[in-house]
């Protein structure tokens, strides 16, 4: 196997950084140091690489991602989308999460201060935006995935919301449906301003619930429009989620779907085929929306593109399944 330089930095008990400035000759490492450096790569047949010396130059061939978190259903679909195209350029992924608040932020800011990555990938986390937009500011290139608070400042990849919910408005429309329940996400997110509009070019629905995209958040929604006697025919949840939640409240009240009340969803995750019945969704092209945004980036970074101004629009499709 061929030896890398992540295998000379282990044995020399160096980091990366420090063999590529002893294959560039830097002056500002010690001797004893680069003389150890230097018996490794000779012990082990080391051949540099071009991505060795662009470490020393300040190219780091990684690009930065900071996400809320990986529990998000569709997560995992972008990070794949963005992954084959990075691979694919011999780039790799350093990915930070939100978790831990305060603490997740203080590594994300180490990692910046290092100069670990080339540019960012962001799927948006709020209570960081302003650091972000300083790093973008002062040159740092970003693209958003999934603008949810629609951020001009930003380049950003989002998928068509606004169509998407009033393709759901149409074939529920279709179907004879007009009293129609809508679980939305949380008001102050783009996407659910979109999806309330869009639903509402085609369809006037006759309750606005505001849910949490928690499958508890669309059982406890519909458990309670149950208890209170309101009449309706169909859900419209604005992520599978909640509607996942919302078929679990009906089965549990012996309403048959869609007999008696048809549902639809939004993202189109891999549980919606499993769900009973399978759910009927709107498709968000999460892995197409990673890939966009990682190819977007990286023609900045290694061709100099300039990034567009516009968001780049993936658009959603209708999934008709059993449940509506």
């Amino acid at each position: 196997m061929r030896v890398t330089i992540a295998e000379v930095a282990r044995r020399a008990r160096v980091s990366k950084t420090t063999v590529s400035r002893v294959l560039n000759n830097k002056s500002d490492v010690d001797a004893a140091t680069a003389i150890r450096v230097r018996e490794v790569i000779a012990a082990t047949g080391y051949i540099p690489s071009a991505g060795a010396v662009g470490l020393a130059k300040g190219r780091t061939n990684t690009v930065g991602m900071l996400v809320p978190g990986l529990t998000w259903p569709w997560m995992g679909d972008v990070l794949q989308g963005v992954a084959d195209v990075l691979e694919a350029k011999g780039y790799g992924l350093l990915l930070n999460t939100v978790n831990r608040g305060a603490d997740s932020m203080a590594q994300f800011a180490r990692h910046v201060s290092a100069k670990a990555f080339d540019g960012l990938l962001l799927v948006e986390p709020p209570e960081a935006l302003s650091y972000i937009e300083t790093l973008h500011e002062s040159g740092l290139p970003v693209v958003m995935i999934d603008d949810r608070g629609h951020h001009r400042g930003f380049p950003s990849v989002a998928t068509s919301n606004r169509a998407g919910a009033a393709s759901a408005a149409r074939h529920l429309a279709a179907t004879g449906r007009d009293r129609v329940v809508m679980i939305t996400g949380p008001a102050e997110f783009g996407c659910t301003v979109e999806r309330v509009q869009g639903f509402r070019d085609v369809l006037v629905e006759k309750v606005l619930v505001e849910g949490d995209f928690t499958p508890e958040s669309g059982l406890t929604a519909v458990r309670e429009l149950l208890r209170t006697g309101v009449e309706f025919d169909a859900v419209f949840a604005q992520n599978d989620m909640m509607a996942i939640g919302a078929l679990d409240a009906l089965r549990e009240a012996g309403r048959s779907v869609p007999d008696d009340v048809a549902v639809i969803g939004f993202d189109d995750i891999a549980l919606a085929t499993h769900a009973v019945p399978a759910l009927t969704t709107v498709r968000q092209p999460s892995r197409e929306m990673g890939e966009a945004a990682a190819t977007m980036l990286l023609d900045n970074l290694l061709d100099g593109v300039p990034l567009p101004e516009e968001p780049h629009v993936v658009p959603t499709s209708l999934v008709i399944r059993e449940s509506a």
